[in-house]
């Protein structure tokens, strides 16, 4: 029983101590793949925040984008109107000077009437005769 129990103890401490190097190597690789899953976790939330980050900056270029062309759009509509208006005074102006030249100025009065809308300036001039 000498021998052939030494080897039957070597063999049994041979497996033990493979059991227990699987063990470590089993536990080792366990804790390496939880710090890979929590840096992946942490990668991605990384990622979600710079792609949010980008979807933000882009939707602030193109809010001051269209702001921009917004502003334009009503600088130049009011300009436009502007200027309308100041055809009608124009033509306001130019009615009653040859209006004044008239010999008979007492005879009939001029009654105006601006109305603006929208997309156009409406102007009304009645002749009453006194």
């Amino acid at each position: 029983m000498g021998l052939g129990g030494e080897n039957k103890e070597e063999k049994s401490a041979i497996k033990i101590q493979a059991w227990w190097r699987g063990t470590l190597v089993r536990r080792t690789l366990l804790h390496a793949a939880l710090r890979a899953w929590v840096i992946q976790g942490w990668w991605r939330l990384v990622l979600a925040r710079r792609l949010e980050g980008n979807r933000r900056a882009t939707l602030i270029t193109s809010t001051k984008r269209v702001w921009a062309v917004v502003k334009l759009q009503s600088l130049v509509r009011r300009w436009r109107i502007h200027w309308r208006y100041l055809q009608v005074l124009y033509a306001i102006y130019l009615l009653q000077c040859h209006w004044q030249r008239q010999s008979c100025r007492t005879c009939a009065l001029l009654r105006a009437h601006c109305e603006v809308t929208a997309t156009h300036l409406q102007f009304h001039i009645e002749v009453i005769n006194p």
